[in-house]
């Protein structure tokens, strides 16, 4: 008799009424650190999982979808980031995509929580994790906000907040206050990318989030991509600039050489503009609050 399939659950209060689930294989990782709990499994289909309070973060068949696309559209839709600040991204993916441009001189990573790096450098060092050891890299344990606030001498070209949804540890990094402390430490024409929640299920969150962004930065806009295992299949990017050229976001200001376009499974300048493009129930909302 064949045993029992084991599976993974996903339920949360930010999407009520539905839930996603995963055939596991192996539980790999099952620890608590000081801000959250950590699961790493094994799974039937998608390859190793990262977890964390119950909120799949990641998996190894498609975090190229989000990875990519959160890295890159700030990154080229910059003439020339040489200095970038991660806030978040203990897993590694975001440093992985940004050290791919032979432009950037310095990466500062600013992810609050020890646990994430160190299980993910374990657990999806082949995969994820590969970019740790990058001499661009510095690499600071610490709250965002905080940071911030005290270093307001180092300014930078390109901001990614690879944050987790607004509840727990995260929250701070939806406020308003942290927009114009992101605002206060960007070079000339610099550009602000965060996790933009989904069109589906957050349209209203969204709008009031870039609604707070609108007497903090010249130039606001939304875009998306599709990954099969976040909620309803799609998460967004809110992104801020302070070019105010037209097409400051949604137009590539460079586009990947030869080397790089061979790394890329998701990212390409016609995706980089298209993904600007809003269908018409979403568009109606965030029209009223771009800029």
């Amino acid at each position: 008799m064949a045993a029992e399939k084991q599976w993974f659950s996903e339920t949360e209060a930010m999407w009520p009424g539905q839930k996603f689930s995963l055939e596991m294989e192996t539980v790999l990782f099952q620890g608590k650190s000081n801000f959250q709990d950590v699961l790493v499994f094994k799974s039937a289909t998608y390859g190793h999982v990262l977890v964390l309070d119950g909120v799949i973060q990641l998996t190894e068949r498609d975090e190229f979808a989000y990875q990519e696309m959160i890295a890159h559209l700030p990154l080229f839709a910059h003439a020339q980031p040489k200095r970038v600040l991660i806030v978040g991204g203990g897993d590694g993916g975001v440093l992985r995509e940004v050290t791919k441009h032979a432009c950037v001189e310095k990466v500062v990573m600013c992810e609050i929580d020890p646990m994430v790096c160190d299980v993910s450098k374990k657990y999806f060092g082949e995969t994820m994790a590969t970019a740790f050891e990058d001499p661009r890299l510095t690499l600071i344990h610490a709250d965002a906000a905080v940071y911030l606030r005290e270093n307001t001498e180092e300014k930078f070209d390109v901001m990614i907040v690879d944050s987790s949804d607004p509840v727990g540890p995260a929250e701070v990094l939806y406020r308003a206050e942290f927009y114009q402390s992101m605002k206060d430490s960007l070079a000339p024409n610099g550009i602000v990318c965060t996790q933009g929640e989904c069109l589906w299920l957050h349209l209203d969150l969204i709008v009031d989030v870039m609604s707070r962004c609108q007497s903090i930065f010249p130039t606001i806009n939304y875009s998306y991509t599709t990954i099969p295992t976040y909620p309803s299949g799609q998460i967004g990017f809110i992104m801020c600039s302070l070019d105010e050229s037209e097409g400051a976001l949604a137009t590539p200001k460079r586009t990947p050489d030869a080397k790089m376009e061979q790394t890329l499974r998701y990212y390409n300048a016609k995706i980089h503009e298209a993904s600007f493009v809003l269908p018409n129930f979403a568009e109606r909302k965030i029209a009223t609050v771009r800029k």
